[in-house]
């Protein structure tokens, strides 16, 4: 693709660097640049080399990300190019300044060996703490001295990628680190693989068939076998993470792990060869279904009974798969789970899945056999179908359920079966109109403080006020359905705050709209609209096509409105105030309460929700009430058990909560955010920076035409909410007189 040179001036003009050196090679790059890249991606790639030009380091630097970015971007995502100038700026800050060239020499491939935008993310992360480690800095704050091993490590990285999973990589720098960090020449020695225990950990840590070398084998595996061309996404195996990660595949791609061991006589490429052909299986038989008709233990049978019909399938095409499968298969012992004490639902799907790869299974149990059988028998018709499957599954679940399978306990003793995905591809989840119904009822029922049950995290970016740029994919946030209790706990404190209510009552008699319009052209509604029907009959009876809305509605005129009332539930909301009797959680509840009742009176569409905070990598997002939810029982009993506990990472929660509000249809959106201090958390020690990213927040939010209001019950919060919200804040001294002050602040904020 050619640029004129009109386009190629904006370009030059956009990058605003004045080295001469550049103007060689910028057409160049920008050609590619622009094959490669989306236009938004272009601005990223233009801004990420300006800031490279910013760090007074000459033009080298500058030439390097020109050259070598777009291909970088190409092969694990633009979302990395923000990542890559953010991580130069960060190490200009520091006496490391030498190691940003070789630190953009090795991205390239780094990129290649490790394949995805997760994994080089966690490896520039790596870096990073490497260099905070070895330079010596504490939470920060650097020393005036430059990593002495920093350069070395740089120029070893190809190699050490070539040898290593990433695993294997983050244990061999983590150990040179340990021993070597307070001597600077044997950490030299450590790092530039001169020493004999530097050699040592590397082939300690060196195993396995590393997914980079066989890539393209594996290509071409899916193209002769399955006639698949996929999209192989690697991630690392090696972190305690609060989902162990597994294979999965969507829209994006295939994940896979990084590296493979060998495992009961199966070669590591074989195991990739295994997880591939299930995969495929799947994309080739598997056909969706509706999640919101089963509980979560009709779901875990149906997955199993799937993953055994497809492999059926699979080794009618090509038998010898079953080898493979048999051997990585767990064999569960029949009489190890025991029904009295534990929960065995997940011992007897394995047992099942087995007998169908083993026919000299050997086990005893009457009603297994029996559905083996059936299994059988169904499959001798044809292919059935993942619907026919899941209704035997249910069956099975059905025939063998035992009063312990409620038990916390679970039996997970080889019921794991390492090649075969997490089936996330066989759900549809229905969601009408509310996010609430991605749960199901039992879920609902079941969930608690210690389980993250439902939907899989949702990663949001942070601000970083120094660096003036975000941290991409820095936040994980998990939402859930917050566990119920007593609804006629609410109950009593309407009650008990009966004279109030009343006095409320007759305020929102005046906010009331008391005229009506009518809605036409309507597929479905309260009335037919007569002339229009008419019209339709006419067109009918000529021959032409007739308008089929012919209904009509009404509305309230004058009052159109989305509210999102986002509750604090850190550990610090427990606390009771100086001269109050009751904690801020307890006087939460009753404010919640009567605002939840009046907004009900008033008729507009409102959610309520609680978010707390262990880190950047767990917030918690609790929905009390939906938007399609009544002020019922339900939610009355969710508002009861609200429980308090962690941080205030509230810039994520805003994010997210915006995510639901910003997709209302209405005129006027309106964000109530209920705190008791400033935004916090245990893995952040500069006070400004969750400050700066919430106010951050707030300004997207704003941009999404959402109106953002914080009331505040901290007695200092004036040293730090204006910089968050501007003037859109309330400061409630006297944190007793919560649960009269909120309703009438909202009636104030939407009269």
């Amino acid at each position: 693709m050619s640029i004129s040179e009109v386009e190629l001036k904006d370009y030059r003009d956009q990058l605003g660097c004045g080295f001469e050196q550049l103007d060689p090679v910028f057409g160049d790059c920008m050609e590619e640049a622009q094959a490669l890249l989306s236009p938004e991606g272009v601005d990223a790639y233009l801004e990420g080399a300006s800031m490279a030009c910013k760090i007074g380091r000459g033009v080298e630097p500058v030439i390097v990300f020109l050259e070598e970015m777009p291909q970088v971007a190409a092969r694990v995502g633009e979302a990395v190019l923000p990542l890559i100038s953010q991580t130069v700026w960060k190490i200009s800050r520091t006496p490391n300044g030498k190691s940003i060239l070789p630190f953009l020499q090795v991205l390239p491939e780094a990129s290649r060996r490790l394949g995805s935008r997760e994994l080089l993310t966690s490896f520039i992360e790596l870096l990073l703490d490497t260099m905070d480690r070895t330079t010596g800095s504490i939470h920060g704050f650097h020393t005036t001295i430059p990593s002495p091993s920093l350069p070395d490590l740089l120029k070893k990285i190809p190699y050490l990628l070539s040898q290593l999973s990433f695993e294997g990589l983050h244990n061999w720098i983590d150990y040179g680190v340990r021993n070597y960090t307070s001597h600077p020449q044997r950490q030299i020695d450590y790092f530039s693989l001169q020493s004999a225990d530097s050699r040592a950990i590397l082939q300690r840590e060196r195993h396995g068939t590393l997914f980079y070398d066989n890539e393209r084998k594996l290509d071409y595996y899916m193209k002769a076998l399955w006639e698949r061309k996929a999209q192989l996404v690697p991630y690392s195996e090696g972190f305690d993470e609060l989902r162990k990660p597994m294979p999965y595949y969507d829209p994006l791609g295939i994940r896979v792990p990084d590296v493979y061991d060998d495992l009961n006589g199966v070669s590591g490429i074989n195991r990739y060869r295994a997880l591939l052909a299930h995969v495929a299986a799947h994309q080739t038989w598997t056909r969706q279904v509706v999640a919101d008709n089963y509980s979560p233990f009709q779901r875990v049978a149906i997955e199993m009974f799937e993953d055994s019909r497809v492999e059926y399938l699979a080794m009618r095409r090509y038998p010898g798969l079953r080898r493979f499968w048999q051997a990585l298969h767990p064999k569960p012992i029949e009489d190890d789970c025991e029904p009295e004490k534990e929960s065995c639902i997940r011992h007897r799907l394995a047992m099942f899945s087995y007998a169908l790869l083993d026919p000299d299974h050997g086990y005893q149990n009457p009603d297994l056999l029996e559905f083996v059988q059936r299994f059988h028998e169904i499959m001798a018709q044809g292919e059935s179908s993942t619907k026919e499957i899941a209704g035997l599954a249910i069956s099975y679940i059905a025939r063998t359920r035992r009063q312990a399978d409620l038990a916390a306990n679970v039996y997970f003793t080889d019921t794991e079966v390492s090649y075969r995905d997490d089936n996330r591809h066989m759900w549809i989840f229905i969601e009408e109109g509310d996010e609430e119904e991605m749960f199901d009822a039992e879920s609902k029922r079941k969930q608690s403080e210690e389980e993250l049950e439902g939907l899989p995290p949702r990663h949001y970016p942070e601000w970083d006020y120094k660096a003036k740029t975000y941290n991409p994919d820095y936040v994980s946030l998990y939402e859930s359905l917050h566990p119920g209790g007593a609804a006629t706990e609410i109950d009593a404190l309407l009650e008990k705050h009966k004279s109030l209510a009343k006095q409320l009552k007759r305020l929102l008699d005046l906010l009331k709209p008391q005229q009506y319009v009518r809605i036409r052209y309507q597929e479905e509604g309260s009335e037919l609209d007569l002339d229009v029907a008419i019209r339709s009959l006419i067109d009918f009876k000529g021959g032409a096509q007739p308008d089929t809305r012919i209904n009509m509605s009404h509305r309230h005129d004058g009052r159109d409105l989305a509210v999102m009332l986002l509750i604090d539930l850190s550990e610090s909301v427990d606390q009771i105030p100086a001269g109050c009797d009751q904690s801020i959680l307890a006087l939460s509840k009753e404010a919640v309460t009567l605002l939840g009742w009046a907004i009900e009176q008033l008729g507009d569409a409102f959610a309520i929700a609680g978010f707390s905070s262990n880190t950047r990598h767990e917030v918690r997002y609790q929905h009390i009430k939906g938007y399609g939810e009544k002020w019922d029982e339900q939610v009355k009993g969710r508002l009861a058990a609200m429980q308090a506990g962690w941080s205030t990472r509230m810039g994520a929660a805003i994010r997210h909560a915006s995510h639901y509000l910003a997709a209302r249809k209405a005129d006027k959106k309106l964000m109530l955010v209920l705190t008791d201090g400033e935004p916090s958390d245990i893995d952040v020690q500069d006070d400004r920076q969750l400050i700066e990213d919430t106010r951050k927040a707030v300004q997207e939010a704003d941009r999404e035409g959402i109106y953002t209001y914080c009331i505040n019950l901290d007695p200092k919060a004036d040293e730090y909410v204006k910089d968050i919200f501007g003037n859109q804040y309330t400061v409630i001294d006297h944190v007793d007189r919560l649960p009269e002050q909120l309703p009438k602040l909202f009636m104030a904020l939407t009269k």
